[in-house]
């Protein structure tokens, strides 16, 4: 992947780090001093209850030309927010649907002229559960953009966005420093940061996982070991930077509270940080440095093998939301089904497409595009990959060269919004129509002995 990027990064997960963009910027030994390096204001971003287990306690100092509280009143922002949707529960269009779904890729126009919707008007629920006032559920975005967010931040006060990047780069400034992100790569922008999108690339289309509940961490190793999965170390965030040739202009914050968008103006850029210290942090990273692991004898092994990040229940061993990619790698199972079986499981698996295709569906999902397959609903390959993979000679193969999907895979069941209703595919179904029967039931499996395998496989 050729991923163009000039800004330098802090290496790590979940590390406590310090950065500063003026040098001695940062206070020594305390936090609040009666007066602050350069005449900054100390301010503290709290991502956590402050008496959170330390393990668990997630905070940020940052040291800044004007506090944050500098602005004018709040105003709902009614040409805002007009596809986002928050309350699941209790909203009598979100339609929770048994039926295997998949949508056609969103569209993106190409002609920027005519659209000029930015990165948070372009944003568009599909789907989800639960709601944001009771810090409990999740929902599912998908972004259209067209042009930059001038003069203009966002910060989402219901939970933590991960982005997914599917056409065109963004070049995220954040309070933290600046992020370039392409289509291969993801970022997570907690809760209550704020963030400003460019579109170096023109027209920029990809998906987004908002978790209401508690942030992304690295799963669980268990068996597995020390290494392996998204290793810590590959991990960036962002070093400080700051603008300060924004004072005295207008610069509006828009916030996302419980599903409602509202503005703010103020006479100073909100990205005025001189330097930070702290673990509550925007960061990125690259797919492509995710160390799947699989069998190495037979069967195929359960998705949560791919799991990247994950957004913990208060169920131990489930999830609100696991992020999972599905990079390329070897497969060389012996005497087995290799692409995913059949399956019916309590969980909500919503698969998006990077590029390339899907191991298991050869034909319909594009991408851009998507598919949901709800709690308890069957689903597994199409009848091609089926009749596929049942007659290929079983050599080891590297699949996904050229392809990268993923999937948000949650234990609560999803309901779809209107906005994504245009698009769903009415023929889904169909893939699985020509699976055929070949019970036979006077025609029991051969018995080979040992040693007339092995002379089969000699010849």
């Amino acid at each position: 992947m050729n991923i163009v990027d000039n800004y330098k990064y802090l290496e790590g997960f979940g590390n406590h780090f310090t950065s500063e963009a003026l040098p001695d910027a940062l206070p020594k030994v305390r936090n609040t001093p009666q007066k602050c390096p350069y005449g900054l204001y100390a301010e503290q971003l709290s991502g956590t209850a402050f008496t959170v287990d330390r393990k668990h306690n997630q905070r940020s100092w940052l040291y800044r030309v004007k506090p944050s509280v500098c602005h004018e009143p709040f105003q709902k922002a009614s040409n805002l927010g007009g596809n986002i949707v928050s309350n699941f529960a209790g909203a009598s269009y979100v339609k929770f649907i048994p039926d295997q779904i998949r949508w056609s890729p969103f569209k993106l126009l190409n002609n920027n002229k005519e659209n000029k919707e930015n990165f948070i008007e372009g944003l568009n629920t599909l789907a989800g559960a639960g709601e944001p006032s009771v810090k409990h559920g999740l929902a599912i975005h998908i972004y259209l953009a067209y042009t930059n967010m001038i003069n203009t931040a966002f910060y989402n006060s219901d939970g933590d966005f991960l982005i997914v990047p599917q056409q065109g780069r963004l070049d995220i400034t954040t309070e933290f420093g600046r992020m370039m992100v392409s289509p291969g790569e993801i970022t997570v922008i907690p809760r209550g940061i704020k963030f400003s999108v460019n579109l170096p690339d023109g027209p920029s289309r990809g998906y987004i996982l908002e978790v209401f509940d508690n942030h992304f961490e690295l799963p669980d190793l268990g068996p597995i070991g020390a290494n392996g999965l998204a290793n810590p170390r590959d991990f960036q965030t962002p070093i400080a930077h700051y603008e300060n040739d924004k004072l005295n202009n207008d610069y509006n914050v828009v916030n996302k509270y419980v599903g409602q968008m509202y503005v703010v103006k103020q006479d100073h850029s909100p990205f005025d940080v001189i330097a930070w210290h702290g673990n509550y942090v925007p960061y990125k990273y690259d797919l492509e440095k995710f160390c799947p692991l699989n069998s190495v004898s037979f069967d195929h092994i359960d998705p949560s093998i791919f799991t990247v990040l994950t957004c913990k229940s208060a169920f131990p061993g489930t999830a609100i939301a696991d992020f999972i990619a599905f990079p390329p790698r070897w497969v060389v199972q012996d005497n087995t089904f290799r692409p995913p079986y059949f399956h019916r499981n309590c969980m909500s698996e919503f698969l998006g497409l990077i590029k390339g295709s899907y191991d298991a569906k050869v034909e319909g999902f594009l991408p851009g595009g998507a598919s949901l397959h709800s709690f308890m609903t069957p689903h597994g390959p199409d009848a091609k990959t089926f009749e596929r993979a049942s007659n290929e000679e079983l050599k080891p193969v590297k699949i996904a060269e050229t392809a990268l999907a993923f999937m948000f895979e949650s234990s609560l069941m999803l309901g779809v919004t209107p906005w994504g209703e245009p698009e769903v595919q009415d023929n889904y179904n169909t893939v699985w129509k020509n699976l055929k029967s070949y019970f036979d039931p006077n025609n029991p499996p051969t018995k080979e002995t040992k040693e007339t395998k092995e002379n089969k496989e000699e010849k």
